[in-house]
Formats: structure tokens, C-alpha cells, sequence
């Protein structure tokens, strides 16, 4: 069947580089978790300034997804796809390098809005790189990169946990080698015309150029209806997965009572499952059990939630929510996400609408990280619970775009604006 066709090297490349959108997000959250409690102590931080941190970068990846996710449309995704990941490397190059609290929030400011204004343009241009057969496999291999984000930065900060400022410098100035090394590789990436049949008008062939989609685009039904349906699903599981991957070694030093190091450990021992299932993930992204494992993996991962939230954040509670929710997370989380807004989105305003779900999602997330710390201090059991909830929608909105939308997506017709990239 077409949809078991194996994939040139080439395409798992362009995934890949891609994907480092999906790394180097991933990177800077998790890094701004690991690093938190040191960023305290180091610069005499109150919890609102930490909160401060954590909701600056969400605010700044949220506004960089809108403006990016629209440039890219209008301009060209491949010239976007180029720059911004440079941006990057300068905005971590400054966290890195940050001798106070205020330099930080610059370098936290520059690196947030290139991380934000890639996401939907690295998406976009690997769905229009793949075959329809074959969309789902490398859109969700982006996931994979994110994983590999989180893994690469929680392990760095076990192993340097006793390091204080030395490790936390280390960790994010990883990720600015690593942004500087994937623009050098993107920058020789070539993108060929798509064949004379599946080609667009000639004023918009040519995959630099702009492509003047109008806003007004995004108020059909066809664009309104899947782009409100994943930006639910998104924020609300969202408001789970982004207080963890931001506060989760944080919740555990505070509200759990485990050491820097233990609590850096905990998230290290869990992290490669969710890297491994991941990458299962990847391997069922264009056949029916995609959707069919959703729904177990839903109802595992607000399971996992009630149980952190019985337990109100205790040590023994938030083990068992650990490996709960590495579990289940891969197979109801953002790689279904990705995935169903690469499939039922129009394909000439996907990074225009994407950017819009994630800018608004984002948003959102920032000002709960904003309050995160405090609510913690205040009652560690109200926002255990209050996530549970969100969980709970989430897993609502899912099942709504598994029967309604998933069904009504073309699944064969190339789309208009498909490209193909060079296996040379």
C-alpha cells in the first residue's frame, strides 16, 4: 500500500533539518526549566520574576509564530526558513552570555520570537516537501527533533546539575551551536519545482517568492473550523505540557522537596520513553492507528494527571505521573497535533493559520507561567487540578478531529503549492 512506501534519504532530511524548529523550541523551554532554579539563586530572582522568564519566552515564541507563520506566506517560506533559525542562535548566544536577570530577558526576547516565527514555517515547508502518502511520517518526525530538545537538555543539566552558572551556560549554548550548524545545512538544502501538472500560476512558482495569500482566506469554513478545532485541542493540552516542560524540575525542587539533582534525574530516567514511543508515533502517522491509539493514550494521560493532583505533587505521585504520562503523551500530544493541522488545514495558509493556533495557544501559556510559581507556593493541589481539567477538554477536542475532521481530509490529491525537494 502506498502509505508503507519507504521515503528517500533526502525527504528524511528535510524533515530533519525541519525539525530542528521543533529541537530548538523544545531546547529553549525545557533549558529555561533547568536553568530556573539557578537563574533564582544567581540573580536574586522573586517568583514573579521567575515567572516573569518562563511567561517572556512563551509571550515571545507565541508572537514570533504569528508574524513568522504570515511573513512565510506572503514572502516566501523557504527565505523565512533560512534567517530565522540565525536569529536564534544570536537571541541564545545572549542567554548564554548573560551577566544579570535583564540581559537574559533580551536574549530570551530574541531567541523566543525566531523559535516562534520557525515552528510554522519549518512545518510548512516539510508538508509541502512530502508526498500526501508519506505527510504524516515527516511531519511527525518533527516531534521527534522535539524530544530530542527535551532529552538533550534535561540530560545536560543532570550531568552538570552541581555546576551552577558553568552548566546552565552550557546547556543553552548548545543550542546556539546547534542553530548555527542548521542554518549552514538549510542554506544548502535545494527545492525543486513541482511537475508542470501541480504547478501553480507562474506568478507564484517560484518558491522564494511571495505568495500573497489574502486574510481573508482564513474566514472560509474550510480554514475556520480544523483551525479552531486544533487550536482547542492544542491550548488546552498545551496548558498541561507546557507547565511541565517549563516548571517540572522547578515543581519538583519546590513543592515535591527533591534536590536539584534528583530532580533533574527524575525527568532524564522518563524522558527516553517518550523519545522512543515518539518515534513509534512516526512509524503509525499515516495509518488508521494514529487516531486509534488517541484515545487510549488520552484517557492514560489524564489518568496521569489525577494522580499528581491526588497526590497534591507529592515525590511518590509525581514518579507514577512521570511514567504515566511518557507513556501516553506521544500518542495524544503536539505530534497529533502537527499532524492534523498538516492534514486538514488548506495547504496555501498552513503556516499562515498554524502560526496563528500556536501564537494564540502560546499566548496563553505565557500567562499561566506567569502565575505558575505563585500558584504553586498557594496550592500546589488547585493547579494539579486545574491541568486535570484541561486534560480532560483536550482529550474532547481530540476525538471531535479523529471523527469529524480527520475523515473529510484529502488524502491523495496533491496539494497546489507542493514542492519537492532535490535528491541532489
Amino acid at each position: 500500500m502506498a502509505r508503507t512506501r519507504s521515503l528517500p534519504a533526502h525527504l528524511w532530511k528535510a524533515a530533519a533539518l525541519s525539525g530542528m524548529a521543533s529541537y530548538l523550541d523544545a531546547g529553549l523551554i525545557v533549558s529555561i526549566s533547568v536553568n530556573l532554579a539557578i537563574y533564582r539563586d544567581s540573580y536574586d530572582m522573586g517568583v514573579w520574576m521567575a515567572g516573569a522568564i518562563s511567561a517572556i519566552v512563551t509571550v515571545c515564541i507565541a508572537v514570533g509564530s504569528l508574524v513568522g507563520g504570515r511573513i512565510a506566506d506572503l514572502f516566501g517560506r523557504r527565505r523565512v526558513y533560512n534567517w530565522d533559525i540565525f536569529c536564534f542562535a544570536l537571541g541564545a548566544l545572549v542567554i548564554t552570555l548573560a551577566p544579570n536577570d535583564l540581559v537574559l530577558l533580551a536574549g530570551v526576547l530574541v531567541a523566543g520570537l525566531a523559535a516562534g516565527a520557525d515552528l510554522p514555517t519549518s512545518l510548512a515547508v516539510v508538508s509541502d516537501a512530502a508526498p500526501a502518502w508519506a505527510r504524516g511520517r515527516l511531519v511527525a518526525f518533527t516531534q521527534v527533533m522535539w524530544m530530542l530538545g527535551i532529552t538533550v537538555a534535561v540530560f545536560l543539566g543532570f550531568v552538570l546539575s552541581t555546576t551552577g552558572m558553568t552548566g546552565a551556560r552550557i546547556i543553552t549554548g548548545q543550542l546556539a551551536l546547534a542553530a548555527v550548524v542548521t542554518w549552514l545545512l538549510r542554506s544548502r538544502l535545494h527545492l525543486t519545482e513541482p511537475p508542470p501538472a501541480a504547478q501553480e500560476p507562474p506568478a507564484s512558482q517560484e518558491a522564494g517568492a511571495p505568495r500573497g495569500v489574502p486574510l481573508r482566506a482564513l474566514c472560509t469554513r474550510a480554514a475556520l473550523l480544523p483551525m479552531a478545532a486544533t487550536f482547542v485541542f492544542y491550548v488546552t493540552w498545551g496548558l498541561g505540557a507546557n507547565t511541565f516542560g517549563q516548571f517540572g524540575t522547578y515543581l519538583l525542587v519546590t513543592v515535591s522537596d527533591a534536590s536539584q539533582s534528583l530532580a533533574t534525574g527524575i525527568n532524564l530516567a522518563f524522558v527516553p520513553i517518550g523519545l522512543l514511543l515518539t518515534l513509534a508515533f512516526v512509524r503509525v502517522a499515516d495509518s488508521p492507528w494514529r487516531d486509534r491509539l488517541f484515545h487510549t493514550a488520552a484517557a492514560v494521560q489524564v489518568l496521569a494527571f489525577v494522580i499528581a493532583s491526588l497526590t497534591a505533587g507529592a515525590l511518590a505521585g509525581m514518579l507514577v505521573f512521570f511514567v504515566l504520562y511518557q507513556l501516553s503523551n506521544p500518542f495524544a500530544g503536539e505530534a497529533n497535533y502537527k499532524v492534523w493541522s498538516q492534514l486538514t488545514l488548506p495547504a496555501d495558509t498552513r503556516a499562515t493559520t498554524q502560526g496563528l493556533t500556536y501564537a494564540l495557544s502560546r499566548g496563553i501559556f505565557a500567562v499561566a507561567a506567569f502565575f505558575t510559581p505563585a500558584l504553586a507556593e498557594y496550592s500546589a493541589a488547585v493547579l494539579l487540578w486545574s491541568i486535570t481539567v484541561c486534560m480532560v477538554l483536550a482529550a474532547c477536542a481530540g476525538a471531535f478531529i479523529v471523527r469529524v475532521l480527520v475523515p473529510r481530509a484529502p488524502r491523495a490529491v496533491p496539494d497546489r503549492t507542493e514542492l519537492r525537494v532535490a535528491g541532489t
